[in-house]
Parts: structure tokens; sequence; C-alpha cells
């Protein structure tokens, strides 16, 4: 019965729950990136480390890909979701006593690997059907808002105080610990499974197979992968962009930009959950396409007022190109693998994609090609993969 009732509306109080908690992690998180961004200005390291502090968080979310949806399907997710968050907890703890910000955000990113595929999981088990849908708006919204007021708190905090901005990251993982304890503890998706090295790395790779050879899923897969790896680019891109663009030399202003692609993400994430089902995926691709070709137009900005605009307009339409990405992979992964595990080769995918658009990034910055040049290439390029998807989609 009880269980019935938190399938039947997304305003349970397991969503709540779901909701506040990633709402304080993902504050946590983008706050936490661009605090120690200032950090790694002010010990004057070089612009192309920059790329190197989120590649050593994704390397995490790659290496622990064959285990954590495991994770997340052997335990009740609420608890796989405290845990991860406390491991985040003791990364910033570590960066604000002044240990290598470098290992200290590899441990963040050791929790966001092991708190990814519980989040998302835990939605299939909350809602059902195209509630489902509704449900991934709901968490989008909550983690762009997070994104929004994290990265402007993260910037502004830092440009006063690093050690402040530091600190703040840190309450704010210990209260994402505390809302986790709010979430009902459900049932393990599937307990009792092995935990020997061998077969755990078996059953997710033989998870990535069944994804993989699957057109719908595979679809899925590659268009949320193209579009996270694009996105964190373009959140470092920013960051040269400012001040070789704009002349502007501050952390928040980088900051304050990112937080209008966030809010954008809100308003695109609504639209979809309205206007895309789960039968109706494909309307969501025109969006992608016209993504790199605002950021194409946007690196070639020189004022504030319009870059403004068209960081809104790459929001809105990010939000919705990927929601119902995800909860098309969500829904036919609950089937085949299990919802953890079709989270967890989602990650591995976009993490990838992260890793390798990263690797590029930064270096292009280190063989000295202009920031302008690389966000046109960079805006080109992502059209032209977005469109070859949809083309292939379509002939499918």
């Amino acid at each position: 019965m009880h269980e019935s009732r938190i399938n039947d509306s997304i305003w349970s109080k397991g969503m709540l729950a779901v909701t506040a908690a990633q709402f304080l992690s993902a504050f946590a998180d983008n706050a936490l990136l661009f605090a120690t961004l200032a950090l790694l200005k002010a010990q004057f390291y070089p612009d192309w480390s920059q790329p190197i502090l989120q590649m050593v968080f994704v390397g995490a979310y790659i290496l622990f890909a064959p285990f954590v949806g495991q994770v997340a399907d052997s335990f009740s997710k609420g608890r796989v979701m405290m845990f991860a968050n406390s491991l985040k907890l003791l990364g910033a703890a570590c960066i604000c006593v002044g240990l290598n910000p470098f290992v200290g955000y590899t441990l963040v990113g050791v929790g966001a690997a092991a708190y990814s595929p519980a989040k998302y999981g835990i939605l299939g088990e909350l809602t059902t059907g195209d509630k489902l849908v509704k449900a991934n708006g709901l968490m989008e919204s909550s983690t762009i808002a997070a994104i929004l007021l994290g990265s402007m708190a993260g910037g502004v905090l830092a440009d006063w105080h690093v050690l402040a901005a530091l600190g703040v990251c840190a309450l704010f993982y210990a209260g994402a610990v505390v809302a986790n304890l709010l979430i009902p503890k459900l049932p393990a998706a599937r307990p009792g499974q092995s935990w020997r090295f061998k077969p755990m790395t078996h059953s997710f790779f033989a998870a990535c197979k069944v994804l993989w050879q699957n057109g719908e899923t595979r679809f899925s897969l590659v268009g949320t992968s193209l579009f996270w790896g694009a996105g964190v680019t373009l959140r470092f891109l920013l960051v040269l962009w400012v001040p070789q663009a704009l002349g502007i030399t501050d952390n928040a202003t980088p900051t304050y930009l990112n937080a209008m692609v966030a809010v954008g993400i809100v308003v695109g994430a609504g639209v979809a959950a309205k206007l895309v089902t789960l039968e109706t995926v494909a309307r969501c691709m025109p969006a992608g396409i016209l993504i790199g070709v605002v950021v194409l137009i946007f690196s070639l900005q020189h004022a504030l007022l319009p870059a403004y605009g068209l960081l809104l307009l790459i929001g809105l339409l990010g939000g919705f190109f990927v929601v119902p990405l995800n909860a098309l992979l969500q829904e036919r992964g609950k089937r085949s693998v299990g919802a953890g595990n079709a989270i967890a080769v989602q990650n591995l995918g976009e993490n990838t994609a992260m890793l390798i658009m990263l690797g590029l990034y930064s270096l292009a910055v280190k063989a000295g090609v202009p920031v302008v040049g690389v966000g046109v290439g960079f805006g080109a390029l992502f059209a032209l993969a977005i469109a070859g998807l949809w083309i292939w989609q379509r002939r499918r």
C-alpha cells in the first residue's frame, strides 16, 4: 500500500527527500568546482591544468563504473546515496585542510560515481510509466537550480575568501547526508549478487553489451554522452573565454554565465516533460543540433549582454534535449539490466566522452589555440555529431 502511494505521485515524501538531497549535493559539487579552480589560480597552477581537475573526477567514474551499478542495485538506494555523499564530504574536507586539491577532488569523484546510479535508479522505484519523465524533469530542475546557485556561490565566495568557499561546500555535503536519511528505505532491487571481482565486471560488461546492442538504448547513450561531454567542456571554456573575450578577470563572472545555462536547462526540462513522451523522444533531436550552432555564435561575441542571452538559449535547448533521453534509458534499462546498471553504463559513456573532450580541450589550450577558435570548432563539431546521430536513428 505504502509503495503504491509512492508510485502514484512525484510529490511523495520519498521524491521530495531525493530532490532535497540532490539539490544540496549538486550545489556543493558546483560550488566546489569553482572554489577549487580559484584555489588553483591562487596557487599559480597553469591554465591547461584546470581541465585536469575535472579529468581526475571523471576518471573515478570510469574506474568504478563496473561496480557502482551493482552497489546501487544491491542495497537500499537511499543509503547508497548517503554513503556517497559522505565520501564527497571527506574529499571537500581534505581540500579545506590543505591537502593536494587533485587528491581531494578525486575522492569527491569516487563519491559522485557511487551516487549517480543510485540517485537516478531510485526514480524508477518511486515512480512509474510516463510519470518517470516528470520525475526526471523534477530531478533535472533540482540539479540545475543547484548548478545555478552553487556555481554563483562558489565564484562569489572565492572572490571574497577561497577557504570560506571550500568550507561552505563541506557544509552542504553534510546537509545532503542528513537529507538522505529521510529517504524511505526501499528494498534492494537485486540483492544477493556475487561480490567477487570477475563476476562483478562480467555482469557490468554484459549490461554494456545489452544496452549498446539495443537500438533505443544505444541512441540514448550516444546522445547523453555527447551532451554531457560538451557541457563540461563548455564550463571550462567559459573560464578562459571571459578574460580573453570580455576582459573580465574575476572568479564570479564565469559562474554567472554558467548560471544562465542552468536557468535555461530548468526551463527546457519543464518543456520537455510536457511535450515529449517515451514514444516521441526523437522530438528532442533538433534542439541538440541547435546547441552546437548557438555555441559557435556565442564564441564570437565580445559583449556581456548577448553572451548571457545565448547561454540561456543553450541551456533551454540542452534541457529539452537531454531529459527525454535520460527517461528512455531508465525505462528500457530497468526492464533489461536493472536501473542501477543502466545508469552505471550511461556514466561510463558520458564520462568517457568528458575525458576525451576535456583532454582535447586541455591539449588545444596548451598548444596555444585561441579560445575563440576552440569554441567555434567545438560548436560546429557538436552540431554535426548530433545531426549524424539523428540521421542514423531515423534510418534505423
